[in-house]
């Protein structure tokens, strides 16, 4: 097995939103903010090449929106999914599955393109699966008020379209082990329902996609959730469970939306579980 970084591209958030009833005071000490308020985020991926397979885990906003849209967002560097895999020797066609962590268009935008005379949506890897579950689905498919606008049914209807979505089997407990993915995922339900936490078992460590369970270093305290959870205690719940896991077994946490730290480790303190040490992707994946 290959494990290899995809930068799907970065842009900005409201940090008050990343980081809900925090005080800035304190989330800017981790996090800091521009004049307008906005914090670096990144849309790091996963690319697993697992035998003849090559399993990419989320595909980040994707480039099909208005000008208007990313406007909200405040693009910035030139990161892509096609320049990623260009420069492992691959194509976006030789990508056999693409795993989504949930629906929201930060995770799932780039899975879907347009076709080629912008008449409709056609999906963005030819190839490939497309994996949810069958809970998440119903509920981005149906979204609620307070979710509509993350899920964006042209990211989402072109996949099911396609014929070539799958969904993972939903666990008994936390942790479904064993998927037909090849690894182990944590099922979250704090910030959407059944979010999925990929635990990917490699050379003897464990790596985690920590999605939006843990977004950012920032939010390593258990209070420090985001705005946009639509379950925030229950988040805190599932957050401390994870992370004393995390502390317990020296997980490797690989941060998808921390512009500036790609993986960290964890341990327990005084004050509950805090960094431990930081890692690039090259210090763990060669």
């Amino acid at each position: 097995m290959n494990l290899y970084p995809v930068n799907a591209g970065n842009f900005k958030l409201d940090g008050g939103a990343m980081f809900g009833v925090v005080p800035k005071s304190l989330w800017t000490r981790t996090n800091p903010a521009d004049a307008n308020n906005m914090i670096d985020i990144a849309a790091r991926c996963l690319l697993i090449e697992d035998g003849n397979r090559l399993i990419l885990i989320d595909t980040g906003m994707g480039n099909k929106q208005s000008d208007k849209f990313y406007g909200y967002y405040h693009l910035w560097g030139n990161d892509s999914i096609d320049n990623s895999l260009k420069a492992y020797g691959f194509h976006r066609n030789d990508i056999t599955d693409v795993f989504m962590t949930h629906l929201h268009f930060d995770h799932c935008g780039g899975s879907i393109q347009w076709n080629k005379d912008k008449t409709g949506y056609e999906p963005a890897f030819q190839n490939a699966h497309f994996w949810s579950n069958e809970n998440h689905w119903k509920w981005a498919t149906q979204p609620n008020r307070r979710e509509k606008a993350s899920f964006l049914k042209e990211n989402i209807l072109p996949m099911e379209d396609s014929g070539h979505l799958k969904f993972t089997r939903l666990p008994e407990t936390d942790i479904l082990k064993n998927s037909a993915l090849g690894f182990d995922i944590f099922f979250a339900n704090g910030h959407t329902e059944k979010q999925m936490i990929p635990m990917i078992h490699y050379q003897g460590k464990t790596i985690c996609f920590m999605a939006d369970l843990l977004p950012t270093v920032g939010h390593l305290p258990i209070p420090f959730v985001m705005g946009y959870d639509t379950r925030p205690l229950l988040t805190l719940d599932e957050k401390e469970r994870f992370l004393n896991l995390a502390a317990d077994q020296n997980f490797y946490l690989f941060l998808e939306h921390d512009a500036h730290n790609e993986i960290i480790s964890v341990q327990h303190t005084e004050k509950g579980v805090r960094l431990k040490d930081t890692y690039t992707t090259n210090d763990i994946f060669n």
